[in-house]
């Protein structure tokens, strides 16, 4: 059991770092954490003459920002439920999510309210906009009940001693509703418990170690788990600076921006940094005069760590660790950034843990693992054998969440006798390492029964000529593969798009000179767009099937 509770830790951290800077909307101006205890005093009084009360749903709809932060913040400390909605959602899933939580206020970005049927809100009292935190229509009626924006309020004076929030919450009540899926016939609202959003926060803090004041960058969306946890809720609780991008940038703007903040840790997902090995690594060390160069004894160490050190500096040069997360990382990618001892490690997480099951620093890190449980968490595999027949992976512990919002079937598929059934399939070695080998519902039977992995049949596809990214099916009861090429390569090497088939045929063949005969691909069929992905860019399988 955590001793501790989670508003105490967050309105400490304001308290303690006062003078620091807290929030930018980057490139922009910086909030001090006075500034954002200000504001959190200041929406408290808001709330309560809103008359929310404790446990009331309040929905919260836009991009990363200083101000989401502040709403999700004000809402926790007040006592009430926050109900994120990521802002890729579409318009019906907005309204179905804002509807079936129940929520009775909604910050939401006025881009976003354009599209939104007001009027369809069954139980929303009161709406408004996250750009500028003030009420959307009848200003005049929110006068009549007090309401001033911060700048012309009594709040913006407070002192450090003035920052008194009071506990009203213990750690088995809700602080946050994460919808996973949309779709208005299958909601899963995950329902997360400060103590699980707290566990979080300690096994960073034991582990992540970021230095007070450092700078974070933070860029995946603040509406998932491992963004909201990581990139926000960690950093506020070490006086970091954390600066807001509205969205995961390109690798270009990415690597710009690092060099303008120069962070410590940097939390990302694997797509991200297979895009920059790909562009920017692979051509060089696969070129013919690297390789004969790369056979030299010793030579080779002194290339890798010119490669390191370029990588490092790209990074911005301060970088202690890099955190991917969220999808599973290539092989290739990995066993090079192994090579030249790049200081990154790979978690396991889902959103029903708030998110993290299991992690190690990049020191530690074993090649193609998830690292280690992490503090409060007991994970085992549903297996005989769990170190080496694959079973499903299940987890117990302070970060696991209460069940799924209005639905209790899912609930008790996925919760049973305390423990959380996460639907992966894995391994876990003698040292605690787990491993994992895909999901449940991905899992393809062979012709005689053998479990067919697509994501590690991807992996290797992915790593082929002018493949940005792939999905394995059936089909007619066969494998086949769907490829979306890499077209920018195709053009810099001038190869017109009438040859693709060629290529992906030459490239069907030499993926199946690596695989066993069960699971060899018959088919591919070239696609004309990206897939559709998920916040931590997982390929939406199910649009594809």
């Amino acid at each position: 059991m955590i001793s501790e509770k989670l508003i105490p830790y967050l309105v400490d951290s304001i308290r303690e770092y006062w003078d620091l800077p807290a929030f930018t909307d980057y490139p922009g101006n910086a909030i001090n954490y006075s500034g954002v205890g200000r504001r959190l005093i200041w929406m408290h009084d808001l709330f309560h003459k809103l008359g929310l009360k404790k446990g009331d749903k309040v929905a919260l709809v836009g991009k990363n920002s200083s101000n989401w932060a502040l709403v999700w913040l004000s809402t926790v400390t007040y006592g009430c439920t926050i109900v994120p909605i990521l802002p890729n959602f579409s318009e019906e899933d907005t309204q179905h999510i804002i509807n079936h939580s129940d929520s009775v206020l909604l910050f939401i970005s006025e881009d976003k309210l354009e599209s939104i049927d007001t009027d369809q809100l069954r139980k929303v009292k009161h709406i408004f906009s996250l750009d500028e935190l003030k009420p959307m229509g009848d200003i005049a009626g929110y006068e009549k009940l007090g309401y001033t924006s911060f700048e012309n309020s009594v709040f913006v004076d407070l002192g450090k001693d003035d920052i008194k929030i009071e506990d009203v919450c213990d750690n088995e009540d809700i602080a946050s509703i994460l919808y996973t899926s949309g779709t208005t016939g299958f909601s899963r609202g995950v329902m997360l418990p400060h103590r699980s959003f707290l566990a979080n926060i300690i096994v960073a803090r034991e582990q992540l170690l970021f230095s007070v004041g450092a700078k974070v960058l933070a860029f995946l969306p603040l509406a998932h788990a491992y963004g909201c946890s990581f990139d926000f809720l960690y950093p506020f609780t070490r006086g970091n600076h954390i600066n807001f991008l509205d969205k995961i940038p390109a690798p270009k703007i990415l690597l710009s921006a690092m060099q303008d903040l120069k962070p410590e840790v940097v939390l990302t997902v694997p797509l991200l940094i297979e895009k920059i090995y790909k562009k920017q690594l692979q051509p060089t060390v696969e070129s013919s005069r690297m390789r004969m160069m790369l056979k030299v004894p010793g030579l080779d160490k002194v290339i890798y760590k010119k490669i390191r050190d370029k990588l490092m500096q790209a990074f911005g040069g301060n970088i202690r660790e890099l955190v991917t997360g969220g999808a599973p990382m290539n092989g290739e990618v990995e066993s090079f950034l192994k090579k030249i001892q790049f200081p990154f490690t790979i978690g396991y997480g889902m959103t029903e843990c708030g998110p993290l099951l299991s992690y190690a620093n990049w020191h530690q890190h074993k090649f193609a693992s998830s690292g280690r449980p992490v503090k409060f968490l007991t994970i085992k595999i549903d297996s005989p054998d769990p170190e080496n027949v694959p079973g499903e992976i299940l987890a117990k512990g302070e970060q696991v969440f209460k069940g799924y919002y209005k639905y209790e079937e899912g609930t008790r598929e996925v919760l049973q006798d305390g423990w959380l059934h996460t639907g992966d399939i894995g391994t876990i070695d003698k040292d605690g390492f787990v491993f994992i080998r895909g999901r449940s519902k991905n899992i393809i039977l062979g012709p005689s029964g053998e479990n067919i992995y697509p994501e590690l049949i991807e992996q290797k596809l992915n790593n082929l000529p002018y493949v940005s990214e792939s999905l394995v099916i059936e089909r007619d009861n066969q494998l086949q593969a769907l490829v979306y090429p890499d077209f920018e390569n195709l053009d810099k090497d001038r190869i017109p798009e009438s040859k693709v088939p060629q290529l992906m045929e030459e490239n069907r063949q030499e993926l199946n000179k690596r695989l066993s005969s069960f699971s060899k691909i018959i088919k591919i069929h070239i696609v004309s767009e990206p897939f559709q992905k998920t916040p931590t860019q997982k390929i939406k399988r199910y649009l594809y099937s």
